[in-house]
């Protein structure tokens, strides 16, 4: 009677991890995942084509009825994908108390901007007096266009250059700022008198400052006196500069990350790797840990995980569970010195038979490495009572006429 529940909480739990694998992103091999992928994709972008079409007065009175079923639709989407993104935050986030894990979420700025998708959509129904209010935090809604860039590595590249760029763009960002702010100060020192109402204070001059660094061109505020218009002439050529800078950190940066992908690429191709199979069981010390906190050597990596006939994307927060199948990776290593290993299947006849490895009349030159006992990896311990059968795989400088050399 005790098993039932815990069966039944096993169940529950396999059921909310299989529904946080479906509401990320999916493996090519997970259809489910991926179906899923491609509706809320596009519940986006249908949410705002109809948000854009809503604007347009004679699409409005023609299809206003279609459009307000396709905004109820995907608002209820998104409600839903919110909930269930709440539900299985634990999972998102590991090591953290379920509720812990649903209040992370929910201050998120991706869990800020779910919940403001589909809010104001909700509220006009509890507060009728708001409903103009409520409709410009719909306009939030675009931002989920930002969780489509974890669908495609073309968008992710943009991510990427302007994460890795962030120090240079800030302080170009920066410099125009402390620009901006100058020239408003030096145009009012010269204008004020002779344009009062213009540039009445020392940042009356913001404006025409912004708009002559950056190009724009609007000519509602400018200088009348003639060193003001030198000034002027001063200001635009340094604008040109300055704006120039963020454009070419950007450039700059596509050009690295697009030669990095290429170099990543050609050493893909150049050096070999090596990848092994092995799984996971219910007491190793794997199992139940994240995979970012096994703590794997450089150079070794967890290539992919096969799980229940699925294969997983073995990303950081991953957590290996029992009955696993890793395929581990390791570059190959290159060097002038071997390690010459050698294997021993113990017979009957064998003096190894029934001695402990401490007691082992062995050369101190030689070095057992492992022990395999019916399928089983045996960790060579002093008090491991070496048995019939067992295989011995060993370092040793020494001849032993039934050992059996195992390349590396």
């Amino acid at each position: 009677m005790q098993k039932k529940p815990t069966e039944r909480a096993q169940a529950r739990e396999s059921r909310r991890q299989r529904l946080y694998e479906i509401i990320e992103i999916g493996a090519s091999g997970d259809a489910v995942s991926r179906g899923y992928d491609i509706f809320y994709t596009l519940a986006i972008v249908i949410n705002l084509i109809a948000s854009i079409s809503a604007t347009f007065d004679s699409v409005e009175a023609r299809f206003g009825t279609l459009i307000d079923v396709i905004e109820y639709l995907t608002v209820i989407s998104f409600t839903a994908d919110y909930v269930l993104r709440l539900v299985t935050a634990d999972f998102r986030y590991r090591g953290k108390p379920r509720g812990a894990a649903a209040l992370r979420y929910a201050v998120s700025f991706a869990g800020i901007i779910d919940l403001l998708s589909f809010l104001p959509t909700y509220l006009p129904v509890f507060f009728p007096s708001g409903v103009v209010a409520f409709r410009i935090f719909r306009v939030i809604r675009i931002f989920r266009l930002f969780r489509i860039n974890a669908y495609y590595d073309s968008l992710n590249v943009i991510t990427s250059v302007l994460s890795n760029k962030r120090n240079q763009l800030i302080s170009s960002v920066s410099i125009l700022l402390v620009l901006m702010l100058a020239s408003s100060l030096c145009m009012y020192s010269l204008e004020h008198a002779a344009q009062p109402e213009v540039f009445a204070n020392a940042l009356s001059g913001i404006w025409w400052a912004a708009s002559t660094l950056l190009t724009v061109g609007y000519g509602d505020i400018y200088p009348i006196t003639p060193i003001g218009r030198v000034l002027g002439i001063i200001i635009t050529f340094l604008g040109v500069g300055v704006v120039a800078i963020p454009t070419g950190i950007i450039s700059a940066g596509f050009v690295e990350q697009d030669a990095r992908l290429k170099r990543l690429s050609e050493q893909a191709n150049e050096f070999d790797m090596h990848f092994i199979k092995v799984q996971l069981h219910r007491h190793d010390a794997w199992t139940g840990t994240a995979i970012r906190q096994l703590g794997l050597p450089h150079g070794v990596i967890v290539a992919a995980i096969q799980r229940d006939k699925k294969v997983v994307v073995p990303r950081g927060d991953v957590v290996l569970a029992d009955g696993d199948v890793l395929v581990i990776g390791a570059e190959y290593f290159k060097d002038d010195w071997r390690i010459d290993l050698k294997e021993i299947v113990l017979r009957r006849q064998s003096p190894w038979n029934g001695q402990c490895i401490r007691d082992l009349d062995i050369s101190r030159q030689t070095i057992i490495v492992l022990v395999k006992r019916r399928g089983t990896m045996l960790i060579p311990r002093g008090d491991l009572v070496l048995r019939e059968g067992d295989e011995v795989l060993l370092y040793t400088k020494s001849h032993y006429a039934d050992a059996v050399s195992v390349e590396i």
